[in-house]
């Protein structure tokens, strides 16, 4: 790419949903046998009188945008709250683009101009003030197909991804074929037309997670045997001028399974292999990229940059099959992958999906478990703490982010399909 780091950034500027938080780069220094021991963080979870959310002493929540509530454009708040990231708004407000991880034949869904008429998926819209209250809500992307996860681009936007490939072959009610990303200006007031992003693959979609120094796109997929994708764009910021689909191959373990059998801190020279059919009939990407030696992930989820590294959650990952998470770090000869973090117990991490980077050094992961359900932090020293716990059922957190001004933690519980703003005395 040609663009530099800040010529990249002046153009397209740095949003609350794409922190770059430079402490992150000192977590590889630590030793890894830090990594199994439990970290202090906030201190114990304080039972919530609502029952709602335990936070750490002196941490306070608002919840908002509930399933089935009227939005300001007359449609009912959709189910399934997923994926989400924070922009900043005119005004001094805050806006969040939430999606919404629905198939068709749930309700509510998200109502507006449609990809596919017989899908509920979709994202919203949602404005707060900096007294983190909810202004307006309103439906953004419609007629998707289970809108898992995405990610925040530097240039004010969201990427919605669809986690299924069903295809009306496969399935007659629909109308078009599914498994791509769709695009969403965050601070646009109305629903946009949706339209494909077809050149950045057709797969089981996760997340995304833009390098603000040159503008590529990396990509998780959540199979056993998906791949992680790098997608380069023909012209950075502008991702329907198409660009190259590749996949990550180990140098001196073609074809790896990354699931087990790799040691902490143990880096890996990689390469990058393209992807020549990125659209294929059937649901054939992962299939090609592994054919050509790239490695797998176990159910790649949530992807961060830090400005430098990029982390990756690999939800079943490990001997323990309870997670991972992986550190990138980009390299003109193709990078270093590494080992970061592997669960050996729920009480450390517990099916980490979603993950964000914070201004402040620590990671934030939102859990998808079994049992009881965390936003678990991971500190500069490597150790992981309790942050919050879903006091209200066992739904799954997703959509963990912030904002900065003020810096609050967003983050969902799937389901009723709630939002929440949490703010209290991180550190800083």
């Amino acid at each position: 790419m040609a663009f530099s780091r800040r010529q990249f950034l002046t153009v397209a500027g740095v949003t609350a949903g794409t922190v770059v938080a430079d402490p992150l780069r000192r977590f590889h220094l630590r030793a890894s046998h830090a990594r199994s021991l439990q970290g202090k963080g906030y201190g114990p979870l304080i039972p919530d009188p609502q029952g709602i959310l335990d936070l750490p002493k002196g941490f306070q929540y608002r919840a908002f945008s509930r399933t089935g509530e009227r939005m300001n454009d007359g449609n009912l708040v959709p189910a399934d709250h997923d994926g989400m990231s924070a922009f900043s708004g005119p005004n001094n407000t805050i806006v969040l683009v939430r999606n919404h991880e629905l198939s068709p034949s749930e309700t509510p869904g998200a109502v507006g101009p449609k990809y596919d008429s017989a899908c509920a998926g979709g994202t919203t819209t949602l404005t707060l003030n900096a007294d983190r209250r909810l202004l307006r809500h309103h439906v953004s992307l419609a007629g998707t197909y289970r809108n898992c996860s995405g990610g925040a681009t530097p240039w004010d936007s969201w990427i919605s991804c669809e986690e299924d490939t069903s295809t009306p072959r496969s399935n007659p009610i629909l109308s078009r074929r599914h498994g791509y990303n769709f695009e969403v200006p965050a601070l646009l007031t109305e629903p946009v037309i949706p339209e494909p992003l077809v050149a950045m693959g057709r797969f089981y979609h996760e997340a995304i997670a833009v390098d603000p120094s040159t503008g590529i796109v990396y990509q998780t997929e959540d199979r056993g045997d998906g791949l992680l994708y790098r997608f380069i764009p023909h012209e950075p910021g502008n991702l329907k001028a198409g660009g190259v689909l590749e996949a990550l191959k180990i140098k001196e373990k073609p074809q790896a399974n990354t699931k087990v059998g790799f040691a902490l801190e143990q880096s890996m020279a990689v390469e990058w292999v393209r992807i020549e059919d990125p659209d294929p009939a059937e649901d054939t990407v992962r299939q090609e990229g592994f054919a050509k030696g790239a490695a797998q992930f176990s159910r790649g989820e949530g992807l961060c940059f830090d400005g430098q590294d990029l982390y990756v959650c690999c939800t079943s990952g490990g001997k323990a099959g309870l997670g991972q998470v992986w550190r990138y770090r980009p390299e003109e000869d193709g990078g270093q992958l590494t080992l970061f973090v592997e669960s050996s117990g729920r009480s450390q991490l517990d099916y980490p999906d979603n993950i964000t980077a914070s201004s402040f050094g620590d990671l934030f992961v939102s859990e998808d478990g079994w049992g009881e359900q965390f936003v678990r932090g991971i500190q500069r020293d490597g150790k992981v703490y309790d942050f919050a716990r879903n006091a209200l059922n066992t739904s799954e957190f997703a959509g963990v982010c912030f904002a900065t001004n003020p810096l609050t933690m967003f983050v969902n519980i799937q389901s009723p399909g709630i939002t929440l703003a949490i703010w209290g005395p991180f550190i800083s």
